[in-house]
């Protein structure tokens, strides 16, 4: 067994590659069969959030389910045992609303005429509709979870863990019944979290209206001035509210005959109430009109007025005179601002949940009794407000403002555009509402809240410390009750007169209470049961109308996924919290808080110990997502085109998971397969094609050497070997701490490193330039850090490595290595060898000298081509010097073409030093001393600035002047006796190159020998060869003259080595070709042509150096049974006419028998004709290309 060829990447569909994997995994059983390897490992738990699967998931899913596969798939590799079961959030308004649409529900009247159970019914339908579709998508991106063995939270069993959660709390005393104002939908028919109403806000004009509350008993008949934007409510009014400290007037509308109270700065809002000149005045005319300011008081002063109601729907409720208990009455609160309105809020306690507190506080009403909310599920006035009953809320503001104007009562008219919550589902707008609810007593373990998260490990930290924690702290009682159908049930069941309560812990419990069977815990199947009373005569218990709101289901999951407590108590206890859960930031509110609350009053413990949140992905334009609009890709659609680990790895190495947002850009996910995916790719290619020419030419299989006992002695092999070790220890330590964001752009760069500098920097060495033996070596380094990659990179893009992984394993001994790259550890942290740490500076270094190099070429329009003399390298630390101009040396001569290295440890032989003092920094510290501090700071001289750079501080006119408050400027210094076209220099700031740029002739023969090697590459490339392709080389000048012939003869001569090194073949004269030599490939070209500068002239002036134009044909053929004239003839005993026909024999015999028959012979050849038999030795007189005969004899060179 072998590793097998592979595509070129241009040819490499990298989803088609894909499909194949997902097929490879369904035939090994892959993810299951993991889960068995692991069994009896520590384990490893996993929260997943279940999502809704009434819709398709979206670019926010992929993204989570990505980080959450990557997570569990590195706990999997480093020995755990990781659970992954896939969560379904099946009850609750999402499901409802599409049952309304497609019933045409329009009110909770409608459900109840069909009945709960064909309504709850419906739901079940269609809670799964998109389950095949979540599952192929999330299969196709690659990540491992658990879909047969799911958890669904309208299970029969998940349900009654729920059950179980809420009594306990109920046992505790956190459950109580009361009142909450909570954003409610009328279209829904159901309060929404503020979560939820926070997901839709537009801009709407609603109507802006100040009206009269004239005070009982005042002696000047004045009136309060209130004002609202929701003119819905007044009709519930029930007491107005001043701010305790701000100033109130009170004033007289002398045109009108009115006297108002309103806060001091708000009076100019008052239509009149300010003077204003007429039209036409004259610049010293007075103002005519405004009101008559009678009486200025803080606002405390008016607390306890009476006034008289709006209308007279709660006239009943009012205060009796002197009473701090009743309505309508003025209450104060800080909550009243001046930045708006009159200072005087009207209150009605069922729509504000400041008015609800405000009147609580205050003792007009009473917590636990009822409120005045005239308004149904519906949104409808009812009875109470027989004016407008029937009307919805919304509609009736006309009507309302009309009857106010008519009593009187209207001070102003108006219009305000603002900001307003909209039903996400319904896209309607919310009113606030006081619904009776059940309650958790959030703000009783406050404190337990916030000390449990303390307890818990987020990336980012500041999601937690910052936007968590502040959540936490201004937390209140959670109304955790709907009062909707689909959903889990609230198990209390209550007297008719509220005085036996009882709270169902289990099914079981139920029945034994009920006396009925009980199969399912939706409403139809048990809100006709009931518990007879334990008081003689009473009426049985019968359960209250609500259920769960779907927020506590999914912080229930911990216990509703394992039945917990009725099955897997041991499971449980021994893996709680969860090691590890993952979601977007908009769930800092949503399932990470649920989750926190009800393991924290559970069990007083957080429910994870590691959290990774993300931001949003949001569409290119910065805007959210929208089908609508149709502002994004298909998630669909950019997995066919670019694969799923392309996607995987563009989310990953970005912003958002660092809980930012990301703008999508389908652009960015192509870049990763241009930038990433295709040098890493060519990278393992480039490995199999040379494996393959190893094997074909040693007749053996590649048996990579292992780490262990390779020692290499080239510096690469070292470097790329300590890096390895560096990318594994570094990979390990940073997903210890859950760094996704650190971990990827540092794998990234290792890819581009391995590619652009390992793999092209050793090009002749793996092809075998250096001997079989360092071949091996050198291909040994390299797949044993491509199956380290494959491994380390397993958990980020588990289709590509898997991929490599199956060709790679090929060349390992079989049944050593599992059959599947996501069955291997994780790479073991292999301990630094002593130079590590070097090597891998060294070598960066050296890096940043070649790209300053390259810089200089593009700048002075060298191309690389062009040979030149010299490269000086400076930098003051003597490792490096000596490491660039010792075992690095070959490799910046090469990638820089320039015949010769040298290094300076003194920074001033090629530059001069200049300080200039960083204003920004210096002049916010230093203010006016700054003038005198950065004069001495431009006066210093190299000697004191090179000590500032070692000691990193100095003493200047009076001040310390620290590192990094100083900019060291060096400019470059040509060296004497050259001009500033002779040398040029580039630096980084540490790392100075200075190059050569004078040429001779020899420097331009030795580019045309570079142009000759390219003219034959690029003939094997256009011809479809590949590396193990066996070809013969040769020129052919004609019909060029023969001073041309003369020219390619001597420069193929004079640079045969190079050559040979480079092509792998001598390049010989066409003359030279066998006649049995098939011709595969011609092309006629031309090497040189250019014009370059070499060494100055007399006068100065660079003089120029013609590199001639060389035409010739480059031709390649097939390698031929090659015979050496002289040797054949005496082999033949001087017969010449017998050595011609044994060439012609030999010319008819298939070279590959040929070759066999020889290494059957010992290097022998027997040919018989005419009757007489020649034998041939190899080597001598016979070979079998010619390129190999032209070694041994002088048929290259020309005089020969």
């Amino acid at each position: 067994m072998s590793v097998a060829d592979v595509a070129e990447g241009k040819d490499y569909s990298f989803p088609k590659e894909e499909e194949k994997i997902l097929s490879l995994w369904d035939r090994l059983d892959a993810f299951k069969e993991q889960l068995r390897r692991t069994e009896g490992k520590p384990e490893y738990i996993f929260y997943d959030g279940p999502p809704f699967a009434t819709g398709l998931p979206h670019y926010g899913h992929i993204l989570a389910g990505t980080l959450k596969d990557i997570v569990t798939r590195y706990a999997a590799a480093t020995g755990h045992h990781v659970t992954r079961r896939f969560g379904w959030d099946c009850h609750g308004l999402p499901v409802e609303y599409e049952i309304d649409k497609k019933l045409n529900v329009k009110s909770r009247d409608d459900v109840l005429k069909m009945g709960i159970g064909t309504y709850n019914e419906e739901c079940r339908s269609i809670v799964m509709r998109y389950s095949k579709e979540w599952e192929k998508t999330v299969k196709r991106l690659g990540r491992w979870i658990d879909f047969e063995n799911d958890y669904k939270t309208l299970d029969p069993s998940f349900m009654e863990s729920v059950w179980w959660v809420f009594s306990q709390l109920y046992e505790k005393g956190l459950v109580y019944r009361g009142f909450k104002v909570m954003p409610f939908s009328t279209a829904c028919s159901t309060p929404l979290s503020n979560f939820e109403a926070g997901l839709n806000y537009k801009d709407v004009s609603d109507p802006a209206v100040m009206i009269s509350f004239p005070v009982i008993d005042d002696p000047d008949g004045a009136a309060l001035v209130a004002w609202t934007t929701t003119p819905w409510t007044l009709p519930s009014n029930v007491a107005l509210c001043v701010h305790p400290e701000l100033v109130y007037v009170k004033v007289r509308d002398n045109e009108k005959k009115k006297v108002y109270i309103v806060a001091e700065a708000r009076l100019p809002a008052v239509p009149g109430a300010v003077p204003k000149a007429k039209k036409g005045a004259k610049k010293d005319d007075k103002p005519e009109g405004g009101f008559e300011v009678l009486a200025k008081m803080p606002g405390k002063e008016l607390v306890g007025l009476r006034y008289k109601p709006l209308f007279d729907f709660f006239a009943p409720l009012a205060a009796a005179p002197g009473s701090s208990k009743g309505a309508f009455r003025v209450v104060a609160d800080t909550y009243v601002t001046d930045d708006s309105g009159t200072g005087v809020v009207h209150q009605a306690p069922a729509f504000g949940e400041d008015d609800y507190r405000v009147c609580l506080a205050n003792g007009v009403c009473e917590k636990g009794d009822s409120l005045p909310c005239p308004v149904d599920l519906n949104g409808r006035f009812t009875e109470e407000v027989y004016l407008f009953k029937g009307l919805h809320v919304k509609d009736a503001d006309k009507e309302i403002v009309a009857a106010i104007k008519e009593a009187g009562r209207l001070v102003d008219n108006s219009a305000i555009t603002h900001s307003y919550p909209f039903c996400w589902r319904s896209d309607t707008p919310l009113i606030y509402r006081a619904v009776p609810s059940w309650f958790v007593k959030v703000e009783e373990i406050k404190e337990r809240l916030l000390h449990n998260n303390m307890l818990t490990y987020w990336v980012p930290s500041y999601v937690k410390e910052k936007r968590f924690h502040n959540w936490l702290e201004n937390a209140h009682d959670w109304a955790v009750s709907r009062s909707r159908f689909w959903g889990t049930p609230i198990p209390i069941w209550v007297s008719e007169d509220g005085e036996e309560v009882v709270c169902i812990s289990s099914k079981e419990e139920l029945e034994q209470l009920t006396g009925e069977k009980v199969t399912d815990l939706h409403r139809h199947f048990i809100d006709h049961l009931t518990i007879p009373s334990k008081r003689p005569g009473q009426p049985p218990l019968r359960r209250v109308d609500d259920v769960f709101d779907c927020w506590f289901e999914s912080g229930s999951m911990p216990y509703g996924q394992l039945h917990y407590p009725f099955e897997n108590k041991e499971l449980f206890e021994a893996n709680f919290p969860a090691d590890f859960v993952a979601e977007g930031l908009d769930q800092t509110r949503g399932w990470f808080y649920t989750l926190m609350v009800l393991s924290t009053a559970l069990f007083d413990k957080p429910a994870f110990k590691h959290l990774v949140c993300n931001g949003l992905v949001l569409a290119a334009d910065g805007k959210k997502m929208s089908k609508r609009l149709k502002n994004y890709p298909d998630p669909t659609e950019v997995i066919d085109k670019y694969g799923a680990d392309a996607l995987r790895l563009y989310l990953i190495n970005s912003p958002v998971v660092r809980a930012e947002t990301l703008r999508f850009k389908e652009e960015g996910v192509y870049a990763v397969v241009k930038d990433v995916f295709l040098p890493w790719y060519n990278a393992y290619r480039f490995l199999v094609q040379n494996i393959l020419r190893l094997e074909l030419e040693t007749g053996s299989r590649f048996r990579p050497v292992s780490p262990a006992e390779l020692r290499p002695s080239n510096v690469l092999d070292r470097w790329i070997g300590a890096a390895s070790r560096s990318l594994t220890a570094y990979v390990a330590t940073e997903m210890g701490a859950y760094r996704l964001y650190t971990v990827v752009p540092y794998l990234v760069k290792f890819i581009e490193n391995l590619t652009n500098v390992y793999v092209r920097y050793n090009r002749k060495r793996l092809k075998g330039s250096k001997g079989g033996e360092d071949a091996q070596v050198a291909l040994s380094c390299l797949f044993n850090v491509l199956l380290d990659v494959c491994k380390v990179m397993a958990p980020f893009t588990p289709f590509l490595t898997e991929s490599m992984y199956q060709n790679l394993r090929g060349a390992l001994p079989p049944g050593e290595v599992p059959e599947s790259v996501h069955w291997c550890d994780f790479p073991t942290a292999r301990a630094s060898l002593e130079g590590d740490e070097r090597i891998q500076l060294s070598v960066d270094r050296m890096q940043r000298v070649i790209e300053l190099g390259r810089t200089i070429r593009e700048r002075r329009n060298k191309p690389l081509k062009s040979p030149l003399t010299k490269l000086v390298v400076v930098h003051s630390d003597m490792d490096f010097l000596d490491d660039i101009q010792g075992e690095l040396r070959e490799y910046v001569e090469s990638e820089l073409n320039v015949r010769s290295l040298e290094v300076c440890a003194d920074p001033l032989k090629y530059a001069s030093l200049r300080a200039q003092p960083d204003w920004q920094v210096l002049g916010k510290r230093l203010g006016k001393s700054m003038g005198a501090v950065a004069n001495a700071i431009k006066d210093l001289a190299a000697d004191q600035i090179l000590s500032y750079e070692k000691s990193g501080s100095i003493e200047l006119a009076g001040h310390i002047i620290e590192a990094g408050e100083i900019k060291v400027l060096r400019d470059f210094r040509a060296p004497e006796g050259t001009s500033p076209d002779d040398v040029d220099a580039n630096g980084d700031g540490e790392v100075l190159v200075v190059l050569d740029l004078r040429v001779d002739e020899s420097l331009v023969a030795a580019g045309l020998a570079r142009e000759m090697v390219n003219r034959f590459q690029k003939l094997r490339k256009s011809a479809g060869l590949v590396l193990t392709d066996k070809v013969d080389v040769f020129y052919d000048p004609a019909p060029e003259p023969g001073s041309t012939a003369a020219a390619l003869a001597a420069l193929v001569a004079s640079h045969s080595d190079y050559l040979r090194e480079s092509l792998g073949v001598n390049v010989l004269p066409a003359s030279a070709r066998p006649p049995s030599a098939i011709i595969i490939a011609t092309e006629r070209t031309t090497i040189g042509g250019s014009s370059i500068s070499a060494a100055s002239g007399e006068d100065g002036a660079p003089a120029p150096v013609a590199a001639n134009v060389l035409p010739f044909t480059a031709i390649l053929a097939t390698p031929a049974a090659t015979t050496v004239a002289a040797e054949l003839l005496l082999a033949c005993g001087g017969s010449e006419e017998l050595a011609e026909a044994v060439t012609v024999v030999l010319a008819s015999r298939d070279l590959a028998k040929l070759q066999a028959e020889a290494g059957e012979a010992g290097g022998k050849v027997t040919v018989r004709v005419n009757g007489a038999s020649v034998s041939l030795t190899v080597g001598k007189e016979l070979f079998f290309s010619a390129s190999a005969a032209a070694i041994a004899t002088a048929i290259a060179r020309p005089n020969s």
